[in-house]
Formats: C-alpha cells, structure tokens, sequence
C-alpha cells in the first residue's frame, strides 16, 4: 500500500501542481466494504467541490493507465483538508505559524502527551510551541500530530 501512495505521489504532484492545487496526502484505505484512493488536495484559499471534481476528472484517466492497484477494484476520492486536518508538511506549518495549534506526541513528555500553544517555529527537526509555561520545543519525529485548534 505505501507503493501506491509514492507512485500515486510521484505521478501527480506535478500536475495537480500544474492545475493549481498542493496535493496534500493520497491514501489507499478500506472504507465502506471496499478500497478507496484518497487524493487529499489544498491552496491558499481553500478547495471547493467543483474543484475535487476538475482535478478527479484530470487524473482519472491517468489512473486508468498507471493501473496503480494491479487491477483491485477502488472508489477514486478527491477531497479538500478541511479545517482540522493534520499539518504535515513544512508548507502547511509555514501557513499556520503564529496560530494557535495542539501538537500530540507519540509517547509522554514532562508527563503529557498533547500541547497547545502558538505555533512560534520550526525545522527539520523541530517544532517549537509559545504555550502558557513558556516556549517548547519538540523533536519532530516524535510528534503523532500537529492540528489547528479551531474556535468559534
């Protein structure tokens, strides 16, 4: 299965790129009884359904080709983020620095496994949270998750 993510990565990228879109995430996962290939799509400005439907109706007949599954029948899903997607890549953290985010670990530190606090940084390797016991840093290949917290 992560073979059909990379490959599915590596022949899109460029031309959702190319229509205007950052293509975020592509899974290959069981949902509903059957398979589905989930290309996950964003830009600045955020993703409508007419546009899931443009870059769907592009890359299917791609699909059909590239034959990415060995002939396993699947369900072909284009979607947008939403608003409390996972950040994931350093684009998406650069959009949400300065904003209030919860950041969960994959194993406890200082006895807590989830931190909220204003995205201040980041590197390669590190994550660093401005929270109410002052600045944080985390190493990023310990961090489970990092999402917007969202308030009405």
């Amino acid at each position: 299965m992560a073979k059909i993510k990379e490959l599915c990565t590596e022949k899109f990228s460029g031309l959702i790129a190319e229509m205007g879109f950052e293509l975020v995430d592509v899974e290959y996962v069981k949902e509903n009884g059957g398979m589905s290939l989930i290309f996950t799509i964003d830009r600045d400005g955020g993703v409508g359904i007419d546009d899931c439907e443009t870059v769907s109706r592009k890359i299917d007949p791609i699909l059909e080709e590239l034959n990415p599954t060995d002939d396993k029948s699947y369900t072909l899903v284009v979607s947008s983020p939403g608003l409390d997607r996972p950040l994931k890549t350093d684009r998406d953290l650069k959009r949400a620095l300065g904003q209030k985010v919860e950041l969960t670990l994959f194993a406890k530190q200082d006895g807590k496994k989830s931190f909220v606090g204003t995205l201040e940084g980041f590197t390669e390797k590190q994550v660093t949270l401005q929270t109410e016991k002052g600045t944080l840093s985390f190493e990023r290949d310990k961090v489970a998750n990092i999402k917007l917290v969202i308030e009405f």
